[in-house]
């Protein structure tokens, strides 16, 4: 008997040593299997209940249970669950009166980082009204573009973006746009005042019935930037290295969110003997070098960093739950079964899948950095794009595997290694990431083409060592007869653009390269960087400071590759 049991536990630890050696994320897979399965059966669950179990529904089910916890925290004041809800019901109740709002309308909100975003689109949610959550930092044209994209009549402004949205108020008369401002009172012809409104408003509950209609397959946001995630959440309308630790110190805070930008930010802040003193147990974002991340996790402690990869659009995302540096997710057969997607060998310079002789595409290897699709099924569709037939049918990629199938083509280079970890290499097409935000080069190309003396411009992201994603950069050509206008150049990025999308280097060429189908090639130019000693066209930097564009000399370049030049 005692040799059985001898036995018996010598097979039990020779089983652990032979898993943990050689299946040491099996335990981590299990589990997470595990919490994506009862995911699914609990949004199954919910697409059977009627009515449909939103996210507004979620959040009354919290007032409901915890009417006096705190949901928001903003400079110092908190802001109960039960409180949001009362302010929404004034702000819908507001709007229904004041805006005729009714059930499917959408409604623009122009807002920056503060409190009252969040009862705003509670109170639109509860009218059965889709929000548009439009970038802040945007101007002009671009502010005109996204705001009619998302087909919306009514538009909410902060009085600290009043200039910026006078300065497209004529377009939007002319459309017949309903333009709120957030004040007491307001004299501006074409504009009403909103918070008068929603003061005497009465914060009683409203009928379910006014978002009767509302279902799953229902608009609920028209995003263009990250959102935030949902616990009581500490808001700022500014992110502060120096006082984040503070904060979440102060705050108790368990879980934060980051993106790569953040990481560095943190690290670069003098240290302290108190670094690791705090209750953060879990970060989750993407953008996150290797070696700001093994940084992070040496200075600050051991915190769990879920990376991943996702699209607002796409139909498949990845997570890292693993924790392994580096890595943006893992490859498991669970999560291939539901949201089935393949990596595809891709050709940069053609920016176009690879295809074999029957016009299918191939499969890349492990290892290899390839193209992410994902299949277009009914749990895993593509809506495509609001007001954007063309955009959306580029985003459609047609017989991939076999004929007649349909991927979503995400733009994005991957690599899945031996492991089955998978990780971000590089973003493909008219877009760069840079400080964190989504840089359209067609958008940043039309502004720079209204500059005095431009022709035509090519825009492209560039890597600078030392810095997460890629730093704006513009082919130019001018127009003849004329010279590159520095100043004048200057004033139109920073009065159009915000400084995450500012070109901070411009190369002046005599003709921009193009393909057979006379699109602009970007491939060498992003190859070739922004080094004077080794690019005879004239190069320009912008400078801050002078407030101009500069030549870029040998000297700026070592500056700037040094860190001495902030970007």
């Amino acid at each position: 008997m005692d040799l059985c049991v001898s036995v018996l536990v010598g097979l039990a630890v020779l089983s652990c040593f032979f898993l943990r050696n050689f299946f040491p994320y099996l335990k981590a897979d299990c589990i997470h299997i595990v919490r994506s399965i009862g995911v699914g059966f609990r949004l199954l669950r919910y697409k059977k209940i009627k009515p449909f179990y939103s996210v507004l529904d979620r959040f009354l089910d919290r007032v409901r249970r915890h009417p006096d916890k705190t949901f928001i925290i903003f400079e110092g004041r908190q802001y109960s669950y039960g409180e949001v809800d009362r302010r929404s019901n004034k702000v819908a109740r507001a709007l229904q009166a004041e805006a005729g709002l009714r059930e499917g309308d959408t409604v623009a909100l122009f807002l920056p980082n503060e409190p009252c975003y969040v009862w705003i689109w509670l109170g639109l949610a509860k009218l059965g009204c889709p929000a548009a959550l439009l970038n802040f930092n945007i101007r002009s044209k671009s502010l005109l573009h996204c705001f009619s994209c998302c087909g919306a009549k009514v538009l909410i402004v902060s009085p600290e973006l009043q200039d910026a949205m006078e300065e497209v108020l004529p377009s939007l008369r002319e459309q017949g746009i309903s333009v709120y401002l957030l004040s007491d009172s307001c004299s501006i012809k074409g504009i009403s005042s909103l918070s008068d409104k929603i003061s005497q408003a009465s914060d009683r509950p409203l009928s379910r019935d006014l978002r009767a209609n509302v279902g799953i397959r229902s608009t609920a946001l028209y995003i263009y930037t990250s959102g935030t995630t949902g616990i009581t959440i500490v808001l700022r309308r500014k992110f502060s290295a120096s006082q984040f630790w503070e904060d979440c110190r102060e705050h108790n805070v368990t879980v934060m969110q980051y993106i790569g930008e953040t990481m560095r930010y943190l690290c670069n802040t003098p240290k302290k003997d108190n670094d690791k003193n705090h209750k953060v147990r879990i970060a989750i974002g993407n953008g996150v070098r290797s070696d700001i991340w093994s940084e992070f996790l040496n200075r600050f402690g051991n915190i769990h960093v879920r990376e991943l990869y996702a699209a607002t659009e796409g139909n498949i995302g990845f997570i890292n739950y693993t924790s392994k540096i580096g890595a943006v997710g893992r490859a498991n057969f669970v999560h291939r079964f539901f949201f089935p997607y393949t990596f595809i060998k891709f050709d940069i310079d053609k920016e176009e899948p690879i295809r074999n002789s029957e016009g299918l595409c191939i499969k890349a290897a492990k290892g290899e950095t390839a193209l992410l699709v994902g299949r277009i099924t009914w749990r895993s569709p593509f809506i495509g794009y609001a007001g954007d037939k063309q955009q959306t049918e580029k985003k459609r990629l047609q017989d991939v595997l076999r004929k007649g199938d349909l991927y979503f083509n995400s733009g994005d280079l991957l690599r899945l290694d031996s492991d089955n970890f998978v990780y971000f290499q590089d973003r493909v097409g008219d877009t760069f990431r840079w400080k964190g935000e989504n840089v359209a080069t067609s958008e940043v190309a039309d502004i720079l083409t209204m500059a005095p003396g431009i022709l035509e411009a090519n825009v492209y992201g560039v890597k600078v060592e030392g810095h997460e994603g890629r730093i704006g950069m513009a082919a130019v050509t001018i127009k003849e007869g004329e010279h590159f206008d520095c100043s004048g150049t200057y004033k139109q990025v920073v009065s159009y653009l915000p400084a995450y999308a500012r070109p901070r280097f411009i190369r002046i060429q005599a003709c921009l390269e193009m393909t057979g189908t006379f699109k602009m090639k970007k491939v060498r130019l992003v190859e070739e960087g922004f080094n004077p000693a080794h690019i005879r066209d004239r190069l320009y930097f912008l400078d801050t400071e002078k407030k101009t564009y500069v030549p870029l000399t040998d000297e700026i370049y070592r500056a700037i590759a040094s860190l001495e030049i902030k970007l």
